[in-house]
Order: C-alpha cells, then structure tokens, then sequence
C-alpha cells in the first residue's frame, strides 16, 4: 500500500482527547486515523452497493398495482 502525508488543520482540544485515544488504543494519531479513514470508506462502499442491491429489487418488484395507486392517503390509513 503506498501512503501519502496529508497536513490537517485542528481544534487543539479535539487533537489533545484525540492524541489520548490513540494512546490508550496502542497506536499512533496517524494509525487512529488511518483506521477510521479505512472504517468510513468501508461502510460507505457497503451502504452504496446495498443501495444498488435495493434499487435493482425495485425495479423488478411487482406489488400488483401496474404502477397506478388507488385511493388516496385518507383511503389507506381508514380515515
């Protein structure tokens, strides 16, 4: 894997809490956002293709109506 150094701009607090959490997890800042940089982008990929997935389902989902609703909302809550 090649990496690249990047230069962020911080709130000091949030750096110092941030620099804590990394120590009592046994790694470096770098690896803590390292980690939750590969976290993010995970779930993001996990959630766009399972998008995709429903999407396709939609598409070939058949529900009986043609497309065409019948009635209107008071009609289906009993209203």
């Amino acid at each position: 894997m090649e990496y690249q150094n990047v230069t962020l701009s911080l709130p000091k607090d949030a750096l110092r809490k941030a620099k804590h959490i990394a120590i009592e997890r046994g790694t470096s800042l770098s690896g803590l956002l390292t980690q939750f940089l590969e976290d993010l982008t995970r779930k993001d990929e996990a959630y766009r293709q399972a998008r995709e997935r429903h999407l396709a389902m939609m598409d070939v989902l058949d529900l009986g109506t043609a497309g065409n609703l019948s009635g209107n909302r008071s009609d289906l809550h009993g209203r």
